[in-house]
């Protein structure tokens, strides 16, 4: 497994400078000499794209479009206060139940979605995601790693890769006992002086969000507790943030002296934690035994978060039309929420009823034009009744507007080939493997659509420009992976 694994990021590794971010249609930057003994940005977002890649390899990564889309939009809440537009984040969320968070080199975040259920309130939640944008911005993990000397992408993604992914038993000490490995695991513990630091750093961030303050303290008081429980184990986030009482009450003091505005958190987040439990379960029937307990005996005085996860879980059990009933209810008392004109078109659909569930679809899109959860739904729901060119005009549309993601350019290209639309959809697929780092692939891609029969001039003039973008680049992704290997020789 961890044999396999490290191949994988070595691999990946010849074309890890391939894309700066998940948008293709930046220019590709040059990442420099992979040997060299500066830990430079570009290397780090190399180290970052590349640890995220393997992860998302492993199907950790949270793809779930609204879920992803609110904790995106959180962290950039936050962090659209904490610099000057020197650095970029790029927030992911992992499905996995256990309570962590972890900064990237390169400014990826990732949160576990056990560490947003474990969270009371958004300002917990915005609290631990302030934490770690600041250690990102104050370069804690930049700085630990290049202080073990000559360390080598390949070994530093691999590393982090396998740690994040939380592998347990011999496979983290056999990753760490090669090269710099044992060094790399002691670099990802941050020392005393870092925690301290992206708590003062992070109260800052997180204030200046018109969160409130005090939800860093009152999250790190959650995780103690949890940890002095018997027979608990040990939340994985202390066991790269050291916490002790003496650090809460100085957090806890520290944000009762920081200034802070309106404190202004949205109604997004108790239903995100809501669809995290009903979408989690490890059953259908267990969503719902987690649901009908909070709706009672009067289900209508239920919260709405309560409420809408109910009728997620309905809908995992294959009631559908009891769920429509649900959102139904629940978006005639708040239309402004955009999950629950999702959830009520999509549950419509599926109960057989399409063209009440197109209706609601078109009115929300006329509404929230080019929300990239519902248009995905959506389109979806399109997909599901086999109207594929609608399908696919919609999302080129979203494509052509919204920064594309990964799994949104996955979409795209079913419903491209689906519509028939072959060369389109092998030109999305390009993309796709440009948006992962997998240059090989994204070019082999653009050499197919140009076999397809019955090429436009200028879809053929299209792919040959992307071509000649990205060969050169190749090219310098394996000089560069070459002259790495020389070195550590």
């Amino acid at each position: 497994m961890l044999k396999r694994f490290l191949t994988v990021c070595a691999a990946f590794l010849l074309t890890a400078g391939a894309a700066a971010n998940d948008d293709p249609h930046r220019d590709i930057p040059d990442i420099g000499s992979l040997a060299d003994t500066v830990f430079s940005r570009s290397q780090a977002e190399s180290i970052g794209r590349t640890v995220l890649h393997q992860i998302r390899e492993q199907g950790s990564v949270l793809e779930d479009p609204e879920v992803a889309e609110y904790v995106s939009e959180l962290g950039q809440r936050i962090a659209s206060q904490a610099h000057n537009g020197e650095h970029s984040f790029r927030f992911f969320v992992v499905d996995e139940a256990a309570i962590n968070a972890f900064a990237l080199p390169g400014g990826y975040i990732g949160v576990n979605s056990g560490l947003i259920t474990a969270t009371r309130n958004e300002s917990e939640l915005a609290g631990v995601l302030a934490h770690e944008v600041a250690h990102v911005t104050q370069k804690h993990i930049a700085r630990r790693i290049a202080g073990t000397g000559k360390t080598s992408i390949l070994t530093t993604a691999a590393i982090l890769a396998a740690i994040m992914l939380g592998a347990g038993g011999d496979v983290i000490p056999a990753a760490i006992m090669t090269g710099q490995g044992l060094a790399m695991q002691e670099q990802i513990n941050y020392t005393r002086a870092n925690e301290h630091e992206a708590d003062r750093v992070g109260l800052q961030y997180l204030a200046r969000a018109r969160f409130d303050p005090m939800g860093l303290p009152s999250f790190f008081e959650v995780l103690m507790r949890q940890a002095a429980m018997p027979d608990s184990r040990l939340p994985e986030f202390l066991q790269t943030h050291p916490l002790t009482s003496t650090r809460i009450a100085e957090t806890r003091n520290r944000a009762e002296r920081t200034e802070a505005r309106e404190i202004v958190e949205t109604t997004a987040y108790p239903l995100v934690r809501a669809r995290i439990h009903a979408l989690g379960a490890r059953s259908p029937a267990e969503a719902l035994a987690h649901f009908e307990p909070r709706l009672g005996d009067q289900p209508e005085r239920a919260s709405a978060a309560d409420r809408y996860g109910y009728g997620l879980a309905l809908m995992r059990s294959g009631r559908f039309a009891e769920a429509a009933r649900i959102f139904s209810v629940l978006l005639a008392e708040d239309e402004a929420t955009v999950m629950f004109h999702s959830a009520l078109g999509e549950a419509l659909v599926r109960d057989g009823r399409e063209s009440e569930g197109m209706a609601v679809f078109e009115h929300a899109v006329r509404l929230f034009p080019r929300n990239r959860p519902l248009v995905l739904r959506y389109a979806e729901a399109l997909l599901r009744v086999k109207n594929y060119e609608q399908a696919h005009a919609i999302l080129l549309d979203l494509f052509n507007n919204v920064r594309p993601t990964p799994p949104q350019v996955r979409l795209i290209a079913n419903a491209a080939d689906s519509a028939g639309l072959r060369a389109e959809a092998l030109f999305y697929l390009s993309e796709y493997h440009l948006m992962t780092g997998e240059l090989p692939m994204a070019i082999d891609k653009l050499r197919l659509a140009l076999l397809e029969p019955g090429l436009k001039p200028w879809q053929q003039a299209r792919f040959e420009a992307r071509i000649e973008e990205l060969v050169p680049h190749l090219k310098d992704r394996r000089r560069a992976a070459r002259n790495e290997t020389e070195d550590d020789q």
